[in-house]
């Protein structure tokens, strides 16, 4: 579905919106950039080319005219705003995790009180200046999963998709696969740059956070999303966000 904007000459438009936990938003695409921040709530994206958590504090960046979808993860407080297109010229042109600063969730939440920015307008382009500066400094943050191509290693992907804490080896699943161990390793190599061992732990980081945002226990999102302890669990969420998974939803 396309969702054209009725605003023309704007620079920037906004969106406000409340969701409950499990609605999607069915698959669409824009004819602006999209920055699309939670302050509260986990957000999925998927897209033809990959899948996308974004926790709170974390915001993430989608073109103009990429197809995708969004699922919630616990109740999602939506802040969005739609840039003309390259008018944010240093952010990339495929869709990214980014991580949001003081200043810059203060700025997406200010201006969604207001329905647009206007460069005509000299108080709001001095604030549509300010918001083009947070972004040209932001940092990407990897809670990306690839999309796979090739049949075999598609097969795997999905087995895992549909259950992330499904704790089999890789061998195991190859042979379900009907696919060499070595192939299936290649493929994901090949294609995105990541080896399986370090697809999979994306996807159980991801599951993690999802979890964690529908309100369930560290330890009980740990070894549903495949982790065999707690322990191991808050590590890779440490080193992905910066800290452990209670003070993180804490301070959301």
């Amino acid at each position: 579905m396309f969702d054209r904007s009725n605003d023309r000459k704007s620079a920037i438009t906004t969106l406000t919106r409340d969701y409950p936990a499990g609605h999607v938003i069915p698959l669409h695409f824009h004819d602006r950039d999209q920055l699309v921040y939670a302050s509260r709530g986990v957000m999925t994206i998927r897209t033809g080319d990959g899948t996308w958590v974004v926790p709170p504090y974390r915001a993430v960046w989608i073109p103009a005219r990429v197809s995708h979808t969004i699922t919630m993860s616990g109740s999602v407080a939506m802040r969005t705003l739609y840039l003309k297109p390259r008018f944010a010229k240093e952010l990339p042109r495929d869709c990214c995790v980014i991580n949001v600063s003081t200043l810059l969730k203060e700025l997406i939440l200010y201006t969604c009180t207001l329905p647009a920015l206007k460069r005509t307008v000299k108080w709001q382009e001095n604030l549509i200046a300010v918001i083009l500066h947070q972004l040209r400094a932001v940092r990407m943050v990897p809670l990306q999963l690839p999309h796979l191509a090739d049949p075999r290693a598609v097969h795997v992907a999905e087995i895992l998709m549909t259950d992330p804490g499904d704790v089999r080896t890789l061998a195991q699943l190859c042979r379900i696969a009907g696919a060499s161990k070595r192939s299936i390793e290649r493929l994901f190599q090949q294609e995105i740059g990541m080896t399986f061992g370090k697809w999979r732990q994306q996807l159980r980081l991801m599951q993690g956070m999802r979890l964690l945002a529908e309100g369930a226990k560290v330890t009980h999102a740990a070894l549903e999303s495949g982790y065999s302890t707690s322990s191991a669990f808050i590590s890779m969420f440490r080193k992905a966000l910066g800290t452990t998974p209670t003070s993180y939803f804490r301070l959301r």
